[in-house]
């Protein structure tokens, strides 16, 4: 039995298309001791109607696939979602989403059926990603009954991790892009922010390298490293 098919919640309806298609999606692989090279990650960003993780929509979607250490420019993943009753407020104008865009849409179902299956069974890269993630996992249950079980690394972590004579309190994208000397075409939409995040976690796997980290498995468990000796500096 596919293993989706043990983690699903209970699912709303499909048609029989859409539910073959949910029946065929892979089971997430967990992170192994491949180097980060031959690795296949996905690089997302989502663009929300806000920052509430429980009443707030994702609006667009952006991925990029890093294959071989390269960013796979041919094939980037970018879909904007269906929401002809989202109201228009800022921060849905600043990612360019005016009524007609979202009217006019991807259906949700569909949508997020299709980045499943770009993403397959590989790790996920984000900036914030605790945010994407939740958002991505809300959307999913709600929309097609899928629990979701990939792991994620948060690019907003790795990057003081491995960089820590760099002192950027609370640093945003923004700020790693500068540091980095990155250019980014459009910030605040969600294929241009899934590519230059790409572009930083290259500069961070070089780094990685570097510092005797050649595995997604051993990044993964440096992170809880690092991140318990930060809550223990803070006394948390």
């Amino acid at each position: 039995m596919n293993l989706f098919a043990w983690l699903r919640p209970t699912a709303p309806e499909l048609d029989a298309a859409l539910q073959r298609r949910l029946d065929a999606l892979p089971g997430p692989a967990p992170l192994g001791v491949c180097s980060l090279r031959e690795q296949r990650w996905v690089v997302l960003d989502l663009e929300t109607s806000g920052l509430n993780l429980n009443r707030d929509q994702v609006l667009s979607i952006g991925a990029v696939a890093i294959e071989d250490g390269a960013i796979d420019l041919g094939r980037p993943f970018e879909r904007t979602l269906r929401r002809p009753e989202q109201k228009t407020n800022a921060s849905v104008l600043i990612h360019g989403l005016g009524p007609s865009a979202l009217a006019a849409g991807c259906e949700p179902v569909e949508a997020l059926l299709d980045l499943m299956t770009f993403i397959g069974d590989s790790p996920v890269l984000a900036f914030h990603a605790p945010f994407d993630q939740r958002m991505l996992a809300r959307a999913l249950k709600d929309s097609l009954g899928l629990r979701l079980q990939h792991p994620f690394l948060d690019v907003a972590e790795l990057a003081p991790m491995l960089n820590p004579d760099t002192v950027l309190r609370e640093a945003g994208l923004d700020d790693w892009i500068a540091r980095f000397g990155l250019e980014v075409q459009a910030r605040h939409h969600a294929s241009a922010d899934a590519q230059v995040t790409a572009e930083l976690a290259l500069i961070l796997f070089s780094q990685a390298r570097r510092q005797q980290l050649d595995s997604p498995l051993q990044l993964e468990q440096r992170v809880r490293q690092w991140r318990r000796r930060k809550a223990q500096h803070h006394g948390l």
